[in-house]
């Protein structure tokens, strides 16, 4: 049964590695987006070429759109990869060790899911195919 399984959603495993990259260069996007302009989630947005909050939004609008559409994803995931790395541990890790406590889980999976982008690539819906 499990082999049966394995070889029924083998043959779509392109297809959803292409859904799981556009839901998170979209998830990204809305992350910068909500940074500069305060949308979707209304609260404080970054003063213009504020260090760092408003260049990280900056960089999480650019990936997250490159990773949505598939436009040079290997590249645009590893940048947004480090940048998430980056921003764990500048603001989230000096005040606690673990991500649960410190706030930081949406930096750790945003990191480790566009690293694995760079390794799988976009799949195969994507504007540019390998």
């Amino acid at each position: 049964m499990t082999n049966q399984l394995g070889t029924r959603v083998g043959t779509y495993s392109t297809h959803m590695l292409s859904v799981f990259r556009i839901v998170v260069g979209l998830l990204f996007l809305l992350h910068g987006t909500s940074k500069l302009f305060g949308w979707p989630a209304a609260g404080p947005t970054a003063e213009m070429f504020a260090w760092p909050t408003w260049w990280a939004g900056v960089i999480e609008i650019i990936v997250g759109a490159l990773v949505a559409i598939g436009l040079f994803t290997r590249e645009a995931a590893f940048i947004g990869a480090g940048h998430m790395a980056v921003a764990y541990f500048w603001q989230h890790f000096p005040s606690d060790f673990w991500p649960i406590n410190n706030g930081g889980e949406p930096a750790v999976l945003f990191c480790f899911a566009l690293l694995l982008l760079v390794f799988t690539g976009p799949g195969s819906w994507a504007v540019q195919r390998r």
